[in-house]
């Protein structure tokens, strides 16, 4: 199964997920990976919001993949909200700018951050609102770089961080 299915597609599969969740089977298609000192800047999309003010940044990157996000945030973040993430990489000058929707937010009690968000990257293409081709390629490259080795979780686990 490919990770990268049109939003549309994989909206339509909710209910199998939620039922696999229940059941505690993997959901995620596309493999987890850790980047150490990865941040996340992000803007809320509006009607009528400026398309140059960040609502929150340098935002620890949790773990990543070609598919979505995962950070610690100060704010909470509201389901299926549309963002514009700007994911910096040490080493790398140029940011990666994604769009993509709010999937979770949850609170992350008794840590410095207050909240964990989860967020589901828009589709890879040229046409509006998708992430352009570059980026999954950048992401790729990225993956082959940080994977971590299979650990006796499974492939792609990743345990749970609260900075």
């Amino acid at each position: 199964m490919n990770c990268l299915w049109p939003l549309a597609r994989q909206e339509s599969l909710e209910k199998r997920r939620s039922n696999m969740s229940e059941k505690g089977i993997e959901r995620r298609l596309c493999q987890r990976f850790r980047i150490s000192g990865a941040t996340v800047s992000y803007r809320k999309e509006k009607l009528l919001s400026s398309k140059t003010k960040i609502d929150e940044e340098f935002c620890p990157v949790l773990d990543i993949s070609r598919g979505g996000v995962r950070f610690l945030t100060q704010k909470p973040l509201k389901f299926k909200s549309k963002v514009t993430l700007q994911l910096s990489i040490p080493g790398d000058r140029i940011p990666l700018n994604l769009k993509g929707r709010v999937r979770w937010s949850t609170l992350n009690a008794g840590k410095s951050y207050k909240y964990q968000a989860g967020v589901q990257f828009n589709p890879y293409g040229l046409e509006k609102n998708q992430n352009i081709p570059q980026v999954l390629t950048k992401i790729v490259a990225l993956e082959q770089k940080f994977i971590e080795p299979e650990s006796p979780d499974g492939p792609g686990k990743a345990s749970e961080v609260g900075v």
